[in-house]
């Protein structure tokens, strides 16, 4: 199944399975470029956030008009900063962003009950490799990726490519078969050849 792409200098559509990388300067803009990715031909998403509460993905969504009733967010902070939190239908909580293992199980679980077109934004790698070892996010990365190719699913995942040092940000970069650059200035450059 093929999912149509709404990112500037992308292809109109990738096919089912495809992980997205998206590379961004450390202070830049990337909520549009998530929002647009989530809200297009799309029936169900998980947004996986390691930088941000789910009151903030929430607070996200409604800004830039992104249809919550198709919406799980997985929460990975709040426990970790001393907030009580019960799961929801569509809310879930991991004790931090290195229960690796949790997040995982999350994203198979929203995979494995949901149908139709399905996107997961993870946002981000950097947070997560910040509090796990950058081999151990490695092999989530792997793990998820291989989980889109069974669900024939598509995501995008973010990594502050300031915070780390080229030889990690090269590492992180030959996962993936499509690559969204994003710079400074706002400009978009994208490596889709791999798809």
């Amino acid at each position: 199944m093929d999912y149509r792409l709404a990112v500037e200098n992308a292809p109109e559509s990738i096919p089912g399975g495809t992980g997205i990388l998206l590379l961004h300067p450390s202070t830049g803009e990337t909520d549009r470029i998530d929002t647009d990715f989530l809200k297009t031909d799309t029936d169900h998403f998980l947004v996986i956030s390691t930088r941000t509460t789910a009151r903030e993905v929430k607070q996200k969504l409604d800004h830039y008009d992104v249809d919550e009733e198709r919406a799980e967010i997985l929460d990975t902070l709040s426990i970790e900063r001393g907030y009580s939190r019960r799961s929801t239908d569509n809310v879930h909580y991991v004790s931090s962003p290195d229960d690796l293992e949790g997040i995982l199980e999350i994203a198979r679980e929203f995979l494995e009950s949901t149908d139709g077109k399905r996107r997961i934004s993870l946002d981000s790698i950097t947070e997560m490799a910040y509090y796990a070892d950058e081999a151990r996010v490695r092999d989530l990365i792997r793990e998820l990726l291989d989980l889109l190719d069974d669900h024939d699913a598509v995501a995008l995942f973010h990594l502050s490519k300031g915070v780390h040092d080229e030889e990690h940000v090269e590492k992180f970069m030959g996962l993936f078969d499509a690559v969204v650059d994003l710079d400074r200035d706002g400009e978009v450059r994208t490596d889709f050849e791999g798809v």
